[in-house]
């Protein structure tokens, strides 16, 4: 697994920093201040990779040396597939673009503009750079993006189509127009604060970076040695077809995607251990993702601990699904579940356990390693869950 976060570079950072009330939310934006392009890229990607497709690079490099890659693919290269997801890609390269072009004319523009903020860019630059063959493409459903791709990448394997894919999401909207489009929409926090579930949440703080995954076929990995980190267990997804932006106030789209992947793990609700939730710190989608998960989850949704990474990190759109399934993986490696920072004030239409506080030790249920699920929910209706189970120790 490998991260590029508002809580730093490395998969690393973004969980144990999380796990420790660290809150990397600052003036209003998630944004990743740590990361300097040219301590980890050479000049030549700096100046062709959009700030999106660069933190997917740093991402991926980290994952694929901690699956043992970085000696050589251990697969045939055209049974390794690549899905690299984003919400919107690289709007950076589109705003300077079309600044040059309307304030000095069309020859202005760069000749790199499409190759460097297409949504597939990022895709495109790990796939070369590690002569990776098999399919290979971007993926986009905006906030439900990243989690769409790891359950593509997972059914990939399933189906025989891949041996291993390398997958995850990528996002870098902090500009001038990306802040601009949201406000105008009333969907950002007016406090700059992430506050989801809590009684005074007031919308979603934006963020940016990158998570990336590497999956193989169990047997092989076993085969080669490869230290095994987790499990993607269950993939459900279902549209709402209701509204653009708001999310279906019954919660049962959403509830549904839960329950599938639920059944596809081959689990039920009683033993589940924790679920990482998509919780933007919204009006609407917090009522709705606590709406859905009862009816999914029944009894047991007063009993399973829920938080949010967006408390911690903000909202990284397109990007968001890999990063909260690194850190759900490593939540259920730990055993320990992270908090919901800025919870304070409880809600009557939020009222399942958000971990308030502080972390607290994650209790097992069922047989075996502990299952999480992870929710991503996006404008456009799209519903994803993830149903992840740790490594066994």
């Amino acid at each position: 697994m490998g991260a590029v976060t508002p809580l730093g570079v490395g998969a690393q950072p973004l969980y144990e920093r999380w796990a420790n009330g660290v809150c990397g939310i600052e003036n209003g934006g998630g944004f990743c201040s740590s990361f300097v392009p040219r301590e980890h890229l050479s000049v030549k990607d700096v100046r062709r990779l959009d700030r999106f497709a660069q933190f997917a690079v740093v991402a991926a490099h980290e994952a694929i040396v901690q699956a043992g890659w970085d000696g050589g693919l251990p697969f045939d290269p055209m049974r390794i597939g690549l899905i690299l997801a984003t919400g919107i890609g690289g709007l950076e390269t589109i705003e300077v673009n079309y600044d040059a072009m309307r304030e000095r004319g069309p020859e202005r523009i760069s000749p790199l503009g499409i190759p460097t903020f297409m949504p597939n860019a990022a895709a495109a630059a790990i796939s070369m750079r590690y002569g990776i063959k098999g399919s290979s493409f971007g993926l986009v459903s905006a906030c439900s993006s990243s989690g769409h791709a790891l359950g593509i990448a997972a059914r990939m394997i399933q189906w025989g189509d891949a041996d291993a894919v390398v997958t995850g999401g990528a996002e870098a909207t902090m500009t001038q127009f990306g802040f601009a489009s949201f406000h105008v929409m009333q969907a950002l926090s007016k406090s700059g604060h992430s506050r989801p579930f809590d009684a005074r949440r007031d919308g979603f703080v934006m963020g940016e970076g990158a998570g990336v995954l590497v999956l193989e076929e169990e047997q092989a990995a076993r085969k080669r040695g490869a230290t095994i980190l987790g499990e993607v267990v269950g993939f459900g997804a279902t549209s709402d077809a209701s509204h653009i932006t708001a999310p279906d106030p019954t919660g049962v789209p959403a509830a549904t995607a839960i329950t599938t992947a639920l059944r596809d793990a081959g689990i039920t609700p009683g033993e589940l251990s924790y679920v990482n939730a998509h919780g933007t710190a919204t009006e609407l989608n917090d009522a709705a993702e606590t709406k859905a998960l009862k009816v999914a989850l029944g009894d047991d949704a007063y009993r399973v601990p829920i938080s949010s990474t967006k408390s911690a990190i903000g909202h990284l759109l397109g990007a968001a699904g890999a990063v909260e399934a690194v850190a759900t993986i490593q939540a259920l490696n730990a055993r320990v579940v992270p908090p919901t920072l800025g919870y304070a004030e409880p809600d009557p239409e939020c009222d399942l356990d958000c971990v308030p506080g502080k972390a607290r030790a994650l209790q097992i249920r069922g047989e075996g390693a502990p299952v999480a699920i992870s929710n991503s929910f996006a404008f456009g209706g799209h519903n994803v869950s993830l149903a992840l189970r740790g490594a066994e120790q």
